[in-house]
């Protein structure tokens, strides 16, 4: 279960004033908050790791970098508050997981031939890697129809998060959660048949 700290400044009034702190331009204050959630990053990552067949190429810790580099490069100044960073770093992981799951899957060199590998990349972590990235695609499709499941997928999807957390996140009621969850899994359901 993913839990953010009990720290003060993540408390909603102690992390928004951090946050409009590093918008004015206090880079300590940004390093302050990175400090204060990178323990957060780091489960949701590992979380994330667990669940799909990653090559040891991407470790939790680029997982979580990546996230870093790509909220910090610019999505950084759109972030409205605590949940809105987390339901963001779910996302940016979503992203992160499926385009290393593309660039696995393209042969290099050589075009469509089919190449051996022998390495630990057998044809199990192959298909969960097709997997993810039709599910990927299936997500971008239903993000154009209905932006809000969408939202829920990712988190119960890609971040691993119960009901609970996922409501919590996302600043929805718990049912509202639990309904997205369902009219979105039935969604999936109807176009992966």
């Amino acid at each position: 279960m993913l839990r953010y700290s009990a720290d003060a400044a993540l408390e909603p009034r102690g992390f928004t004033r951090l946050l409009d702190a590093s918008r004015c331009g206090d880079e300590e204050a940004w390093s302050q908050l990175v400090r204060q959630v990178y323990g957060d990053l780091v489960r949701l990552a590992h979380r994330q790791r667990s669940e799909y067949a990653v090559p040891a190429t991407l470790g939790t810790t680029g997982l979580v970098h990546e996230c870093y580099l790509r909220i910090a490069g610019g999505a950084r100044e759109r972030i409205e508050n605590r949940r809105h960073f987390f339901s963001l770093a779910s996302r940016v992981m979503r992203q992160v997981l499926c385009d290393y799951a593309r660039t696995s899957l393209r042969v290099k060199r050589g075009g469509l031939q089919q190449r051996e590998d022998l390495d630990a990349w057998d044809a199990e972590a192959r298909s969960e890697a097709e997997d993810l990235v039709y599910i990927d695609e299936l997500l971008t499709q239903l993000e154009a129809q209905n932006e809000a499941w969408a939202r829920v997928v990712e988190c119960r999807y890609f971040a691993g998060l119960g009901d609970e957390e996922t409501a919590e996140t996302l600043g929805i009621a718990l049912r509202t959660a639990q309904r997205h969850w369902s009219d979105a899994r039935a969604w999936l359901a109807e176009r992966m048949r």
